[in-house]
């Protein structure tokens, strides 16, 4: 005979089992240490909210291998703007379209996977189709190719402007020494020095000389 249904005989249709209640005594079944065991990492407060690559407080691996230093390196984090990615399409694969080539036709024949990332055209191959292309960048050789078989091409964010070229230090040319001008050894200067010595010497004597003779005269 099914029970009478009441206020105080409102149970739920499956049963239920007590919530484990940890740290209550040794007669809980849970008592002394928990559940945790003793000590150790796992037994201390907040242990399943270790980061990733964390290696229990020891050096981690990321910072015992040696880093390849710069911002542009591979092992660098992206910089924005600076860290770019392309992909790629050689005219020769555009053979296999007509008219106009657009990213979304390129991805519907399967050469791009999808067109969020930017689209450049590259030279490597022949084209005879007359084209229109539109893409984010060309390469030279590209757009040559693509002109060359009548076709032309649609920039799809602007034509890049040419980068200036930095102007290059003028060098100072090194002084030219004639022909003419004969070096002067060591010997030659001291054979001037000697000869200017001899020449005051001489007209030293000379005055010397003058009063000597004025005397005799009187």
């Amino acid at each position: 005979m099914a029970e009478k249904l009441s206020l105080n005989t409102l149970k739920p249709a499956a049963p239920r089992r007590d919530r484990k209640r940890v740290g209550r005594g040794p007669g809980s079944g849970k008592g002394r240490y928990s559940g945790r065991g003793i000590k150790g990492q796992k037994a201390r407060s907040g242990h399943r909210k270790m980061r990733p690559g964390f290696e229990g407080g020891q050096n981690p691996i990321y910072m015992r291998l040696g880093k390849l230093r710069g911002q542009y390196s591979k092992d660098a984090m992206p910089i924005g703007p600076h860290r770019t990615k392309v992909q790629s399409v050689n005219v020769r694969d555009l053979e296999r379209l007509d008219g106009e080539v657009t990213p979304e036709g390129l991805k519907e024949a399967g050469l791009i996977r999808n067109t969020r990332i930017d689209l450049k055209i590259l030279g490597y191959g022949d084209l005879t189709k007359k084209l229109t292309v539109s893409a984010h960048l060309f390469s030279k050789s590209a757009r040559e190719k693509i002109e060359a078989a009548g076709g032309s091409v649609n920039w799809l964010r602007g034509e890049p402007k040419p980068k200036n070229p930095k102007p290059k230090k003028e060098r100072k040319a090194p002084e030219q020494v004639s022909d003419t001008d004969e070096p002067v050894s060591d010997t030659d200067e001291e054979e001037q020095v000697s000869d200017t010595e001899q020449v005051s010497d001489i007209g030293e004597d000379d005055e010397a000389q003058e009063p000597a003779a004025e005397a005799d005269e009187s």
